[in-house]
């Protein structure tokens, strides 16, 4: 059976059958015209799938807890609007409940005990209300503007524990994470050490009046992706539309709300054809960071607004990266923090390189020198010696790979919901052949983020070494499609051949591996692929040019060496044994 996370929020109608009891046509009429007109707009808006309806019930997964939750609060929101001239016994009201939890899926329905928790705590939630699980409260805190009121553990029917549960009072605004200041009033915010953005109201250029709805619609969505990168810190929408309509520069805005980055933009609509342009400008100078633009039809405006935001959210991570990294270059050495060090060590961690690792790890012992705690450094530490024992860098592999697994296990325990901590202790998992736990970390860390373009290209290398190379392809298309500039996408296209490899397409692997090395020379790892798919394809001549270069890099390489570090199937193993013991590699 199939089982991945999800968000998974359960709805009824409070009141059913005296609705129904009292008035049955207008009932079912007045509860007709809400799903279409409220409902299940709502829930598209918001990347939800509707996975079966039963008479008033509802039963909707998301890929996001933010996702399900800003749903819910807009759903229930707009009902007290709507309901606030009807007589109290004639009022259609919701009742929701979510959980994020583990699923099956069987054909288009889910089951398991994400499903029975999210409706165990629907049939508590309030009339109007919205009732959480802690473990979705956990996603959702700070990065949705309403109140959360805890209730305490509640004994749900059916479900063996009692639960920490929680309401969302839709109507109760949370105090805004950042609130605009000027200077006269106060002293300038620090940057936070990470990352620090915010989505601007985006200008409604089109000449039709009344469009304002598909700029604050853009904007909603790309901040709820953005939200979920635990790495950025966010600033909360409620702030960011205070700017609306203001004649500001980014300087300004920069001291005031003290982020490093925002984001801008414009939506124009010409008949029935929409275009989007957007913008990411550093704070300090007004240095446009990158910029893209995006076309499409308005009967189309749903899933362009998905593709905006999956690009938008995919493009900004490694632009971003790119840019902090810069930032911390300019700093005096004396003023560098444990922050400063892990960002100067970013380009060499993501090399792939001999030496460029052993540079990183230089840079992150720095950075934990200062701070024993930091679990980023820490969980990039640990990539660094996962990367010494599956790249045959290291002389004895075992201790290579406890290194890894004991600093990414670190970093998790003080950072378990942050996705690319995840998928660090994703990957060092697969690599000592963990594979059903590397799974859940890494279904895990792109159910937080579905825009975490690693998390989605390691799932990518788990798939290889699981002998799924379809499924393979399809995550490291993916990963590319969702950052298309990252420095790190020669390790998809190695991916994408190891895929064909194991496909035994010898000929597109090699043809992969070969684009690879044309974006990243020193990657000398990867002759080890290349040498072998073009030995599996017959084509003996460029096959042993690739292995004289594999040895120029691995004199001492033995295929028994290759077995422990590389961690594909035995059936797998089995062919690239045979195809570069014909070249002479010896056992």
């Amino acid at each position: 059976m199939e089982r991945r996370l999800a968000a998974v929020l359960a709805a009824d109608v409070a009141g059913y059958s005296r609705l129904m009891g009292r008035d049955e046509e207008r009932t079912l009429a007045q509860l007709k015209t809400l799903r279409k007109t409220l409902v299940d707009p709502a829930i598209a808006t918001h990347r939800g799938r509707i996975v079966k309806t039963t008479g008033d019930g509802l039963l909707v997964e998301f890929a996001s807890a933010v996702d399900a939750a800003r749903c819910a609060a807009g759903i229930q929101r707009e009902m007290a609007g709507r309901n606030g001239s009807v007589p109290s016994e004639l009022r259609i009201e919701f009742r929701i409940g979510i959980h994020v939890g583990d699923i099956i899926i069987d054909d288009d329905d889910i089951f398991g005990d994400g499903v029975n928790i999210a409706a165990r705590l629907e049939g508590i939630a309030e009339p109007g209300g919205v009732c959480i699980s802690d473990d979705a409260y956990r996603q959702i805190r700070g990065k949705i503007d309403v109140a959360f009121e805890n209730i305490g553990k509640q004994t749900l029917k059916n479900i063996a524990e009692p639960m920490e549960a929680w309401q969302i009072r839709p109507g109760g605004e949370a105090a805004p994470a950042a609130a605009p200041v000027t200077a006269s009033k106060a002293p300038d915010l620090t940057l936070p050490d990470k990352p620090s953005i915010v989505v601007l109201p985006f200008d409604n250029m089109s000449a039709e009046p009344g469009q304002d709805y598909l700029a604050d619609g853009i904007v909603e969505a790309i901040t709820a992706a953005l939200s979920c990168i635990r790495s950025f810190f966010v600033i909360a929408r409620s702030s960011a539309f205070t700017y609306k309509g203001r004649a500001t520069n980014a300087r300004d805005i920069g001291k005031e709300l003290g982020v490093a980055y925002l984001l801008e933009g414009s939506v124009q609509k010409a008949g029935n054809r929409l275009r989007i342009i957007v913008q990411l400008i550093e704070t300090e100078g007004g240095a446009h960071v990158w910029s893209s633009r995006f076309d499409g039809a308005i009967d189309e405006f749903f899933d362009l607004e998905d593709r905006i935001t999956e690009q938008v959210a995919g493009a900004l991570q490694p632009s971003i990266r790119i840019a902090e990294i810069e930032r911390s270059r300019r700093k005096r050495p004396q003023d560098l923090g444990s922050y400063d060090y892990t960002m100067r060590a970013l380009p060499h961690v993501w090399a792939l390189e001999k030496e460029e690792s052993a540079r990183a790890l230089e840079l992150l012992e720095r950075a934990l020198a200062i701070d024993p705690d930091y679990p980023l450094a820490l969980s990039l530490a640990g990539w660094c010696h996962a990367q010494r024992s599956v790249y045959n860098w290291a002389d004895d592999i075992a201790v290579s790979q406890a290194k890894a697994r004991s600093l990414a296990e670190r970093a998790a325990e003080m950072s378990g919901d942050d996705p690319v901590i995840l998928a660090v202790l994703g990957a060092v998992r697969t690599f000592i052949r963990n594979h059903g736990t590397a799974r859940v970390l890494l279904e895990r860390a792109v159910s937080l983020d579905p825009n975490a373009a690693w998390a989605w290209s390691r799932l990518g290398w788990l798939e290889n070494y699981s002998d799924q190379p379809q499924k393979a392809i399809v995550s490291f298309e993916r990963a590319l499609r969702l950052s298309p500039i990252d420095p790190m996408n020669f390790n998809n296209f190695v991916g994408l051949g190891s895929a064909h490899e194991v496909a035994q397409e010898y000929d597109r692997a090699a043809a992969f591996y070969r684009r690879a090395l044309e974006e990243r020379p020193n990657a000398t790892w990867i002759y080890r692929n290349l040498a072998s798919s073009l030995s599996g394809a017959g084509r003996t001549g460029e096959a042993r040019q690739a292995f004289a270069e594999m040895l120029r890099y691995y004199p001492d390489l033995t295929i028994s060496k290759l077995r422990q570090a590389m961690v594909f199937s035995p059936a797998v193993l089995d062919r690239m044994a045979e195809n570069l013991r014909k070249l002479g590699l010896p056992d």
